[in-house]
């Protein structure tokens, strides 16, 4: 038996940022996934296992070593792989690339809340961070609303603008708080332990999509924005008790369980009342959204064959 292995610029060549998003919403309408993380530590290595089990669809195992130390090396610091496996009698279909499923989840995931959650006629995109993900959110957003303006925003001004000589007609903001004021779509992808996004700042009609704060310290906007806002998860098991951005305001009293309209298992609900809405997605992840990004990947490197 031959397991195809799935390389990062092989198998990116045969994906599409709009036809992910449609592979996500129907995972979605599959039944719950099973998932499960385990941890290993070795100080200050870390062994991390996602895995997720989807009836219908299949069984992933993705596996990530994180050694800060090879930065000193000259090695990259993240490794991994993630194997998938066969839901009929769970033999392997393939291994791909650790990177390649990261991305394309993450930023994948962001885009269908923003399809469904953003004003259609969104012309302003703000981009907080300029990280690993940059890049991606650049092209997925670029894809999803092909009208509208891109700029950049990071606390290392330099970081900005060397993303944006790599993004043709994407430009670089100064001011956070006017980039903000003035936006239709705001994403953060940073690293903060506090709010880098000001309620107060927000205005009618805007969306904001959160993929940072993955830790429990970890917040991007502050209580303000949250209580403004309309508010939805990719998925409650992976937020809710994980990570700061929801459970401290849920922790302090600032909003409420019911607070949170829905999750992408209810993704009828991913709906704006009125064009002067503040909606604010909060991008948790989980194993199960990189077994439906696997298998999307998988499926199109097959018919590529």
């Amino acid at each position: 038996m031959t397991i195809p292995f799935i390389p990062f610029a092989e198998g990116e060549a045969q994906l599409d940022w709009l036809d992910l998003t449609e592979a996500l919403a129907q995972g979605h309408d599959l039944p719950k996934a099973e998932i499960g993380d385990t941890f290993l530590y070795r100080d200050p290595d870390t062994l991390l296992s996602r895995s997720a089990w989807i009836d219908g669809m299949g069984l992933l195992v993705k596996t990530a070593t994180i050694f800060p130390q090879n930065l000193e090396r000259g090695t990259p610091m993240v490794n991994g792989s993630v194997s998938v496996y066969s839901d009929k009698d769970g033999t392997i279909s393939a291994l791909i690339d650790f990177h390649l499923v990261t991305k394309w989840k993450t930023v994948g995931d962001s885009l269908l809340a923003a399809k469904r959650l953003a004003r259609a006629d969104s012309k302003s995109i703000l981009i907080v961070g300029t990280g690993t993900v940059g890049g991606g959110l650049c092209d997925a957003f670029r894809a999803g609303f092909p009208d509208a303006q891109i700029t950049l925003w990071n606390r290392t001004r330099a970081k900005a603008d060397a993303l944006a000589l790599e993004q043709p007609g994407v430009t670089v903001a100064d001011d956070l708080e006017q980039a903000v004021r003035t936006a239709d779509i705001i994403i953060t992808a940073t690293m903060s332990s506090t709010p880098v996004i000001k309620g107060d700042w927000l205005q009618p009609g805007q969306h904001l999509n959160m993929i940072g704060a993955y830790r429990p310290d970890m917040r991007e906007a502050d209580d303000t924005a949250l209580r403004r806002a309309r508010l939805f998860v990719d998925s409650f098991d992976t937020t809710i008790g994980h990570i700061g951005e929801i459970q401290i305001p849920l922790d302090e009293g600032v909003i409420t369980r019911d607070d949170l309209i829905a999750d992408y298992y209810d993704l009828s609900a991913f709906a704006r009342q009125s064009d002067d809405d503040i909606t604010l997605f909060k991008n948790g992840g989980g194993a199960h959204l990189d077994l439906m990004t696997s298998r999307y990947i998988l499926d199109r490197w097959e018919a590529s064959r």
